[in-house]
């Protein structure tokens, strides 16, 4: 039992919430955990360019492996689902704290205070809500296209990630939807990893210029690497999946 006066357990915790700087770290925090699973993610996506292989594609082999990483310890798919778990905690906390520190500053505003344009600001930092809602929409489509397999446009079979991929870049809306939104995660992951150092107070006359270089190639190496999957087989520059069922599909597919 606490003593009268004695601290709370997990007080220190409202308290970084409750504070307009302990917010802003959560959202660093969080974006840099959402930052790097995206270029670990285009990292392995970029598996797709080796082609369909022999028996099995080396994306295919990828996949596989992440779903049996850390067996016999872990269950089958149980790497996944650790990941997916940390990365659901860090997106929901990331858009929480964005939402609460706008709550903040509009209700903190004076009546009738009209934003200024400033134009030495940046395309991405101009852009910045805009890209996050709809990466926040695309993510929920990726998932429910990918994941749970529910939009079924063209054939989606688990397993067979090689194939999924070229029988959805058939379509050329699918590839332009794709690159259009991985044009807006550069740009947000530009500003993203950018404020990131702010945050954390590493800013300096003498360090920004490497700052600003880093985060923008960060942004265009995970912009550029999402882009070229689809270009590469909506162009043929990769083949069609070796003869199978799913290959068949993906041929006729409407």
């Amino acid at each position: 039992m606490l003593e009268e006066g004695a601290p709370r357990r997990g007080r220190w915790l409202r308290e970084v919430w409750d504070s307009s700087i302990g917010k802003k770290v959560i959202v660093a925090a969080t974006g840099a955990i959402l930052a790097l699973y995206v270029l670990l993610h285009a990292l392995g996506n970029l598996k797709t360019l080796q082609g369909p292989g022999g028996e099995e594609s080396a994306v295919d082999r990828y996949a596989d492996w992440l779903r049996t990483v850390g067996e016999p310890a872990l269950p089958r798919n149980g790497f996944l689902w650790i990941i997916r778990a940390v990365l659901i905690g860090a997106l929901v906390l990331h858009v929480a704290a964005i939402y609460a520190l706008w709550r903040r500053n509009r209700a903190a505003r004076p009546p009738g205070h009209r934003d200024v344009p400033r134009l030495h600001r940046s395309l991405s930092s101009r852009t910045m809500t805009f890209t996050g809602i709809v990466l926040l929409a695309f993510i929920v489509f990726h998932i429910l296209q990918f994941t749970t397999r529910t939009i079924q446009v063209t054939p989606i079979h688990q397993g067979t990630v090689y194939a999924n991929l070229y029988g959805v870049f058939q379509k050329w809306y699918f590839v332009l939807l794709y690159v259009a939104v991985m044009a807006l995660l550069l740009l947000h992951l530009r500003h993203a990893i950018w404020s990131v150092t702010q945050t954390a107070g590493w800013d300096k006359p003498n360090r920004n210029p490497t700052f600003r270089r880093f985060a923008t190639g960060f942004a265009v190496l995970v912009g550029v690497g999402f882009m070229v999957v689809p270009l590469a087989i909506w162009t043929d520059v990769v083949p069609e999946p070796k003869g199978s069922a799913v290959a068949t599909a993906v041929r006729g597919s409407p």
